[in-house]
């Protein structure tokens, strides 16, 4: 389509409204627990100095070698160059806006960022989640994003409290059942 039919903004307020990059970076905050902060920072500068570095080394060897169009070396390396550079592009922006927020060992009776929470369905079955932020969420060991629609319906709840819960096949009931904080690792 033409820029030509394409609606620019009227105001500068607009364009705060538009998320950049997806449903990730539409949350202006990227809360983190202090371990999940340290792990980004980690591969952060593993990539930047361990991996980047050595990766230039071969492609510079490589690209001595004569030829690169057939150099198998040289256009592998460049391919892994690129990936490496856009994941520290990444890392570096998620880094950035991270907010860190250490709630472990807090005597909080309600649901808030950091909470191991188990709750009871409808149908009586029993699970334990822990809320955590967007770039340590891993659903197989109970970990889900504080945007996920069970951390956003848990939110601000207390033992004993029936929150809805929207999923794909309508609205679900559950119950808090007991809240906790603890470091996680």
């Amino acid at each position: 389509m033409s820029k030509a039919f394409v609606k620019e903004s009227d105001t500068a307020e607009d364009d705060e409204l538009q998320p950049e990059g997806g449903a990730e970076a539409g949350s202006a905050r990227n809360y983190i627990s202090p371990a999940g902060y340290r792990r980004l920072r980690e591969e952060f500068d593993h990539l930047w100095e361990v991996e980047r570095p050595k990766l230039v080394e071969t492609i510079a060897w490589a690209a001595s070698n004569g030829d690169r169009s057939e150099n198998g070396d040289y256009i592998y390396g460049k391919r892994r160059l690129r990936e490496i550079d856009r994941r520290i592009r990444y890392l570096a922006k998620r880094i950035e806006a991270a907010e860190v927020v250490d709630n472990a060992a807090q005597g909080h009776d309600r649901v808030f960022f950091g909470a191991t929470v188990t709750y009871a369905d409808a149908a009586g079955n029993e699970r334990t989640v822990t809320i955590v932020g967007i770039d340590e969420a891993d659903p197989a060991r109970g970990r889900i994003s504080w945007i996920s629609p069970v951390a956003k319906a848990l939110l601000k709840a207390r033992e004993g409290d029936a929150v809805a819960v929207r999923t794909p096949s309508g609205i679900d009931e559950i119950e808090v059942l007991a809240i906790r904080y603890e470091a996680i690792d």
